[in-house]
């Protein structure tokens, strides 16, 4: 069994600030980490070849910084990691990233048959959940979206049972291998590194793979192959708290209080209103 888990290094959003002059994200000083769904995808491959049997194998694309991205994968217990890296995939929306990583995924299919792709259900940074689709649809497979549990894996039956969630309930599907799934935190809890496995990811080197590696068609990939234009990004604008009043523990005349309230709806101009003049008599 051939399990591929993509992965994608992002920004902390806990650290990202947005440049109100530029509207632009400031990104430097910004550490970077796991898309955190990402890991709940490496958590489930490594589950599944531990009761299976084969080999996991983390594939990202993105700069030489990414391998950071990738030893940590193999410090869970991966197997394998490829980083899809050259100046040319710069500036990539999902389409063009999705077309790397297809690639990518054909080329280890063709060194050992993939029976699965397991990703996040999205990155943090954009949110969009449409790579792991844009994957699935080039590479003519299943795709399971949001899946909360693997309810089946019958690897000789080439089937697999999934549960996902869906707008008012749970769906059962199931689908052929091989498939493409996508994860969130319900899944499953991911566990710690072992010390094996993080003394293996120290000396690991991940294999690079640019477009010439991969024979990628130059006006589908980095700012060429990307037909999404963003147009601007702002911060919303903070929220002030409202203010408070306490009638918790009886110290105050309601009177008092009730007075004090309509004193302050008034200075907000709650009731600066006209009333709807009536319609003219005919």
């Amino acid at each position: 069994m051939h399990i591929v888990v993509t992965i994608k290094q992002v920004p902390d959003t806990s650290e990202v600030r947005i440049d109100p002059k530029t509207n632009t994200m400031v990104r430097g000083g910004v550490p970077s980490i796991v898309n955190p769904d990402d890991t709940h995808a490496i958590e489930e491959a490594i589950r599944l070849k531990e009761r299976h049997g084969g080999r996991v194998t983390v594939l990202s694309m993105g700069p030489p910084q990414a391998i950071a991205a990738l030893k940590e994968a193999i410090s869970y217990g991966a197997d394998e990691a490829v980083l899809c890296s050259d100046r040319g995939f710069a500036a990539a929306d999902t389409l063009a990233t999705s077309y790397v990583l297809w690639a990518a995924i054909r080329r280890l299919d063709e060194e050992e048959p993939v029976d699965l792709v397991i990703a996040g259900k999205q990155a943090i940074d954009g949110d969009t959940g449409q790579v792991p689709p844009g994957i699935a649809t080039r590479l003519g497979w299943p795709q399971l979206t949001y899946v909360r549990r693997i309810v089946e894996f019958d690897l000789a039956g080439r089937r697999i049972r999934v549960e996902r969630m869906a707008d008012g309930g749970i769906e059962v599907l199931e689908a052929r291998l091989p498939a493409v799934l996508t994860v969130g935190r319900e899944i499953n809890e991911p566990r710690y590194a072992s010390l094996p496995n993080m003394l293996r990811a120290a000396r690991y080197q991940p294999r690079i793979w640019d477009r010439k590696t991969l024979e990628l068609d130059e006006t589908k990939i980095g700012l060429r192959g990307s037909p999404t234009i963003v147009s601007k990004v702002w911060a919303p604008p903070r929220r002030q708290r409202p203010p408070v009043i306490m009638l918790s523990n009886g110290d105050r005349d309601p009177d008092a209080v009730a007075a004090d309230l309509l004193d302050r709806l008034i200075a907000d101009g709650a009731f600066d209103w006209a009333p709807t003049p009536a319609p003219a008599a005919e």
